[in-house]
Parts: C-alpha cells; structure tokens; sequence
C-alpha cells in the first residue's frame, strides 16, 4: 500500500513511465530469452547465423544509446520514446512473420535500434519530470522493471506451448498499446537544446572526465547484474539438476525487490551522501558472490541472490539520480546515452571473462568466476569512493550549471 500511495503521489506522465518500464520488459522478456532456439529448432539456422542475428541485435541498440540520448535532448523525450516502442513494434512483429534472414536481420536491427532510442529517452523524461523526487522514482522504476523481466519470461513460457509467433505477436501488441499510450498521456515538453551542434555536445560530454570516471567506476553494477542471466542460473542448474531452478533464484529477487526497494531508497537517502551507499551497494554486491564459491547448494546460491539484489536496490537508484549532475538540464539524454554505451560494453567485457573463468575453472577452481565477480564488485566500491574523496561527483542529482565544464571534469 506504501508503494501504491508513493506512485499516486507523482504525476500522471511519470506514472504511465513506470507502468510503460514493466511493459517493456515484460515484451522484451517474453520474447528474447526463446528467439535462439526458434531459430534454430523452428526454422533451422545455424549457432554462427543465429548468433549474427543475436549480435546485430545487441550492437544495433548498445552502439547507438548514444543517438537516442541526443535525440531525446534536440528533438524531446516523448517522440523519442513514441518512435522506440512504434519501431520494436515493427520488430517483434517481423520476428513473427518472417522466416528470411533478410527478414530476421531487418527485425533485428529494428528491435535494437528502438531499444537505443527509448532507453536514455525514457530515463531523461524521468530525471526531468521527478524532480527532487528522482531517487524515488527510479526505485520504483527498477520495481517495474523487475516485475517486468520476471513476468515475461512465464508469460513468454505459456504463448510459446501454442507457438512462437504468438508469443511474438503478444509481444509486439505489448508495445503496439505503450506506443498509443504514450501518444495519447505523455505530457509535449519543448526541447531546449545547447547553442552548438551534435557533436559538440557529445564532446562537452566526453570531455567531463568526472562523468567519465564515475561511468567506469561503477561498470561493475552491471557486470554484477548480468550474472543473473549467466553465472548463477548456471550454478542453479548444477545444484539442482532442474533446467527451471534459474526461475527460483528470479523469484528471490522479485520479491525483496517489490517489498524493499522503496523503503531501502528512502531510508538510505536521509542518511548519508549518495556516493556512500552507492559504493556501499557495490561493495555489498561483490561480497554475495563469495557465499555460493566456497559453499556448495542451493541455499548459499540463494543467499547471493539476495544480497546481490540489496546492493542493487541500495546502488541504482542513486547512480540514476546522479548523472544528470554531472552537467546542463540541456544533455540529460546524452549523458544517459553515453553512460549506457559504457556499461554496454562493460557488461559485454564483464560477461566474456566470467565466461572464461567458469570454463577455466570448471575442473580444479570452481570458485574462480565468484572470487572474480567479488574482486569486481569491490573494486567498483572502491573507485566509487575514491571519486567522492576527491569531491568529483555531484552531491545530488541537481544540474551543476553553474561550474564551467572544465571546472566539473577534475577527476
């Protein structure tokens, strides 16, 4: 009930973004985590060509976060977030009715390319339209988008015992009605973009070495994140022997998430800076991958699992309030857009040498990949740290635009 009274009390615009994140990530859920093995079982491809499909898929919208954030800023968040969801739309609907890998390419780059343009978009129209209230409102944000991620892929699993194109179809009439809902409630804000040019911004940006530091700082946020889909459903199904055990662990964290992460952000954000407990998150979530490395099981599996989604509920939402700190109301979308490219990569890097030390360690050093991911997450603590020391990062998610921009890049 607490939660339901804290969504009522923000506007009408950030409420439809909250219900549009679960939206999204129940669409996207339902449909990805099956399109592998409906290309291969259903029509036949092999690993290389689905894994160009899957590739071109994930650099379309990881390379290009960048555009959508300046086109959230020149052009105005809420068109940007209109044309995503209306391209993925088109995506997953051709993902259903396409069996040509010119077809499947095509759908590929459309889902990647709506998920570049809506993502940063989305977050900028949030940090914007919250206010003060930012903490809040991206906690309740990662509420929705958990909720989401674990609704889609039950939901994908039912559509998918009558076939995969109703699952896909499902999926693009997902955000078929968020693209109608958006254009229909989402508030027009005139874009106010800077003097220069693109490119100009995106140098003013890049040029902010705090923003920078603090963008690679945290990189293990969503290395650590990602082993959600990789590192602990694999030790689930060794533990277990059941292909779904990867379920329970989703499970653990949903639910702490939708009864704690509200409460969490607010406690935590009368007390202290919000550097300390983002580093504090991290920390905490490196520390849970040392449970499952020494102890065998499914409890200490679960046990990681929960402390990993603390130190997420503790770290995101203040990262999320930070960046539009580090420079003008103006960049908001191309600070997003630029912050996501490098956890992107991070991830895509934090990924392949956790792949490598699970295939390293899979005889005679089972505890390599965990000891590596605690190494990560702590290390992230640190550097977190080290940027507040230094008095690089903004207090709070407040725009400095007093402070010139080489005053602001002193990391």
């Amino acid at each position: 009930m607490r939660t339901w009274h804290e969504i009522r009390r923000f506007p009408p615009a950030v409420r439809l973004l909250l219900v549009n994140q679960f939206g999204v990530n129940t669409g996207f859920y339902l449909l990805i985590p099956y399109l592998a093995t409906h290309l291969t079982e259903n029509l036949g491809l092999s690993a290389a060509v689905v894994g160009v499909v899957l590739g071109v898929r994930n650099l379309s919208q990881q390379g290009l976060f960048i555009i959508g954030g300046s086109a959230s800023d020149r052009l105005g968040a809420r068109g940007v977030i209109i044309a995503g969801c209306a391209l993925r739309t088109l995506g997953f609907a051709l993902f259903a009715l396409g069996d040509g890998l010119a077809v499947l390419l095509a759908a590929a780059v459309l889902s990647g390319v709506a998920g570049a343009l809506f993502n940063p978009a989305v977050r900028a129209y949030l940090a914007q339209e919250a206010g003060e209230r930012r903490a809040e409102a991206f906690a309740l944000f990662n509420v929705f988008a958990t909720t989401g991620a674990l609704v889609g892929p039950l939901l994908g699993s039912v559509l998918l015992l009558v076939d995969f194109r109703t699952s896909a179809l499902t999926a693009a009439g997902i955000f078929a009605v968020l693209t109608v809902a958006q254009a229909l409630v989402l508030p027009v804000r005139k874009a106010e973009p800077s003097a220069g040019g693109v490119l100009g911004d995106w140098r003013e940006v890049l040029g902010n070495r705090a923003f920078l530091a603090f963008s690679i700082a945290v990189v293990g946020l969503f290395t650590l994140e990602s082993q959600l889909y990789l590192l602990l459903p694999d030790r689930a199904r060794q533990a277990t022997g059941w292909d779904g055990a990867a379920g329970v662990v989703f499970l653990v964290g949903t639910v702490a998430n939708l009864a704690l992460q509200l409460r969490i952000t607010r406690i935590l954000k009368s007390r202290g800076s919000r550097a300390r407990w983002i580093s504090g998150g991290l920390a905490v979530m490196g520390l849970a991958f040392l449970l499952p490395a020494f102890g065998p099981g499914l409890l200490p599996l679960l046990a990681c699992a929960l402390l990993l989604y603390l130190g997420l509920m503790a770290a995101q939402p203040f990262v999320m309030e930070l960046i539009p700190g580090f420079g003008r109301p103006e960049l908001t979308g191309t600070y997003f857009g630029i912050f996501y490219v490098v956890s992107g990569v991070a991830a895509a890097l934090g990924n392949a040498a956790v792949g490598w030390a699970m295939d390293t360690g899979a005889r005679n050093a089972v505890w390599l990949p965990w000891v590596s991911c605690a190494l990560c997450g702590l290390v992230s603590a640190l550097g977190v740290a080290w940027l507040h020391r230094l008095g690089a990062l903004p207090a709070r998610g407040a725009p400095q635009a007093a402070a010139p921009a080489g005053e602001r890049s002193t990391a």
